[in-house]
Order: structure tokens, then C-alpha cells, then sequence
């Protein structure tokens, strides 16, 4: 909810966003509009990387909250609703781990906030690890065959510690 920074965006991405504006407008409040409006779809901020815009330094101009007055996507709506094939930026669909992407590597962190407190429970109590809940976005980002093999360092490692 908070930051000083919107989502990261890639270039495909933010032209996605701006080529389907027009189909989750509607759920937008006015103030959001009005942020879009002027400052763009997306920007670049101080670290200059792309990134989705906020409202007053606080949420994404592209969220909202639905009638339980719980804060969601309305990029995300209108594909449930079949009327995109994009979901939402792949920052987002990871949070709360993040990419840091070096030339030969990238960095996948999970990036620990006080906002994930009750996901955290709730997967503890589940149990049920953050890679497999995160199961799609990580499929999306890096394909089936690299989650397998997530999968099966997670068992080796599951394993070895056994033995100790």
C-alpha cells in the first residue's frame, strides 16, 4: 500500500497496460484516473526503473478496492473476465519476491514486509512453501522445467536434512 515506488514494469508490459487501459478504466477511482492521466501509464522513477505510477506515494494507480473493501488489480479483473490475455505485471504476480536481473543471473529474493504477515501464517499453518504457492508466476517467469528442478532441490534438500 505504501512505497516510494510503483510495481517494475517491463517495456512489453507497460505497452500492454496502455493498449488495455480502456478495458479496466472503469473500475479505477477518480483520483486514479486523474494520477494516470498525469503522469502517464507507467514512468520511470528514481532508481530509474519502469514502473507503474502511485496515488500520493501510497497504491498503484491500477488497484482498487472491491465492495469487501479489499485492495485488488483491475488489470487482473478484466482478465478473469476473459477479456485480456494479460494477467498483470510479473512483479506483481511474484510479491512478494523480486527480481533482480544481472547479465549471467538473476537474483530472486523474497522480500520479507510487514503487509505479508497473515500469508506467511496462513502458509505455515498450510503448509504450503512460498515457491508453491508462487507455483504460476515462477512458471510464467522462468518455465516449467526450471520450477521442476526448484522442486526437486527443495526434496534433496528436504532429505539431506533428514540424515542430519
Amino acid at each position: 500500500m505504501e512505497g516510494d515506488s510503483g510495481a517494475p514494469l517491463t517495456p512489453e508490459e507497460a505497452k500492454l497496460i496502455e493498449n488495455d487501459y480502456h478495458l479496466f478504466e472503469k473500475y479505477l477511482p477518480q483520483e486514479h484516473r486523474l494520477a494516470i492521466q498525469e503522469q502517464g501509464f507507467s514512468m520511470i522513477d528514481d532508481d530509474n526503473d519502469l514502473v507503474t505510477p502511485l496515488v500520493n506515494n501510497k497504491q498503484c494507480v491500477y488497484s482498487f478496492f472491491d465492495d469487501e473493501d479489499i485492495l485488488k488489480c483491475s488489470i487482473e479483473k478484466v482478465f478473469f473476465e476473459g477479456l485480456t490475455q494479460f494477467r498483470k505485471p510479473i512483479s506483481c504476480h511474484l510479491f512478494p519476491i523480486r527480481i533482480t536481473e544481472y547479465k549471467q543471473f538473476d537474483a530472486v529474493n523474497y522480500e520479507e514486509l510487514e503487509i505479508c504477515k497473515p500469508g506467511r501464517k496462513c502458509g505455515q499453518t498450510k503448509q504450503v512453501k512460498l515457491y508453491q504457492y508462487l507455483k504460476e508466476p515462477l512458471i510464467r517467469k522462468y518455465g516449467e522445467e526450471w520450477y521442476k528442478e526448484l522442486e526437486i532441490a527443495d526434496q534433496y534438500l528436504k532429505n539431506k536434512n533428514k540424515n542430519f
